[in-house]
């Protein structure tokens, strides 16, 4: 029988290296970095003044100790206390719902490729837009954003769930609530203007911006710009072993060679995991169940989230969501747009059979804190009429080949990132930490 197996997995890997594997990641696949930028970043990555309540940072849910997401199914922002898993909800500042999406890892963000960000894709690179950028935002959509990456950070400081704060507790989430998003007194100012009260920070971006000779010049889009510029160095993601089967400077063990081959071949991975990043960057109806409050508007009642449908209003895109790197996929649990599989294994099988995956689902195999709230499940009926239909039947030791390629893009350098946690930041604001 082991004979058999070594037999299997050594006409697997020739499978493999006959199959088109990607080309290597190189630099030119990269935004240049200006590291004094990046630095900048860094402490306003790390720090909750950009919260209403000035106590949720970027980091809260996308945070290296968790692969840059933050180990749950649908996370807790504002209105929590703790980090990652270890996350509860504050019975002090009770939020109105969890956050209704999974938190998706940062890796490679600043890579020329990503033109697409979220699980719905709704921001994506238009030359025909303001700023080149299209945002549901359209017409209140700022100008000045140097990236995509840049752009995307407007949109958790203006939720009420993830950072800005219910409307009634703070001036940016009273802001958000009038609908002043830009100019004098938008919440994009108020958080700008308590960045620049800060005299750390403005000499900080006076230094680094030729166009801020003083702090009252301190936009918002100098704040996002300086963060993605940290993502875009601190996450980029090329050096895991996988990388140096690409670049032709190692092979494979086994069984992760065996999975490469059924990755690249048999198993159809690649029609959708597909170039150096394991992303085509479209969108598919893969059948993930649906839990949690949905992607629904705060007079809405039903608990749906039709992926990039709410985008295009196209019915071919409903219940589709985009295809996400792979890079570090065994680090950045839970799984799905709704991190319904809080398993790799468990959601690979679900994969290949999204129908009975989605019958049998129990809420039990995601990761979800303790919520004085129903933890909502929508109805699978809608989803299941358009999911793709079953993949190639794939026993357990072809699954288990399969996790073991999958471990092989774990990058170490990029877990931790390049320039890592600081240890504080200019307004004395906790960091967020693991205990």
């Amino acid at each position: 029988m082991k004979y058999a197996i070594l037999i299997v997995g050594f006409f697997c890997a020739q499978v493999a290296r006959a199959q088109e594997l990607p080309r290597p990641i190189t630099a030119a696949d990269f935004v240049a970095v200006n590291m004094q930028e990046a630095r900048l970043g860094q402490l306003l990555f790390y720090d909750p003044i950009l919260s209403g309540n000035q106590e949720v940072a970027c980091a809260t849910c996308h945070h290296p100790a968790f692969g840059t997401s933050d180990g749950l199914s649908l996370g807790i922002g504002d209105g929590g206390r703790g980090l990652g898993t270890g996350r509860v909800v504050d019975p002090q500042n009770l939020p109105e719902q969890r956050i209704p999406r999974n938190a998706p890892a940062l890796f490679n963000l600043g890579a020329y490729e990503f033109t697409r960000l979220f699980h719905d894709g709704r921001i994506e690179v238009d030359a025909t837009r303001p700023g080149g950028i299209r945002t549901p935002l359209d017409a209140d959509m700022a100008v000045g954003f140097a990236s995509l990456l840049s752009a995307q950070t407007m949109f958790p400081v203006l939720s009420g769930d993830e950072m800005a704060g219910h409307y009634s507790e703070n001036d940016v989430a009273s802001a958000v609530r009038r609908g002043v998003l830009t100019g004098q007194g938008g919440a994009w100012d108020i958080i700008s203007r308590r960045v620049a009260y800060l005299p750390a920070y403005a000499d900080n971006f006076i230094a680094t911006y030729d166009h801020i000779e003083s702090a009252d010049q301190i936009a918002f889009t100098d704040i996002s710009n300086a963060i993605a510029v940290f993502m875009a160095f601190e996450w980029r993601s090329d050096t895991a072993p996988f990388d140096t089967v690409l670049r032709g400077d190692a092979t494979l063990p086994e069984p992760a060679a065996t999975g490469m081959a059924l990755f690249y071949g048999d198993a159809g991975c690649v029609s959708c995991h597909a170039g150096p990043f394991l992303t085509d960057h479209d969108f598919h109806p893969m059948g993930s169940p649906q839990i949690g409050p949905g992607k629904a508007a705060r007079f809405e009642s039903h608990a749906r989230d039709e992926g990039r449908f709410r985008v295009t209003g196209d019915a071919a895109d409903l219940y589709a969501f985009r295809t996400p790197s792979l890079r570090n996929v065994a680090l950045t649990a839970p799984y799905g747009h709704a991190g319904a599989y809080a398993d790799l294994r468990a959601f690979v099988e679900a994969h290949l059979d999204p129908l009975s995956a989605l019958e049998t689902y129990e809420l039990g195999q995601a990761r979800l804190p303790a919520f004085d709230v129903d933890d909502l499940r929508e109805t699978s009926d809608a989803i299941a009429q358009v999911a793709l239909r079953a993949g190639p039947p794939m026993d357990d030791m072809q699954i288990t080949a399969i996790l073991a390629f999958l471990d092989t893009l774990t990058d170490p350098a990029a877990l931790t990132g390049r320039l890592g946690v600081p240890d504080s930041v200019p307004s004395g604001l906790d960091i967020p930490n693991p205990d």
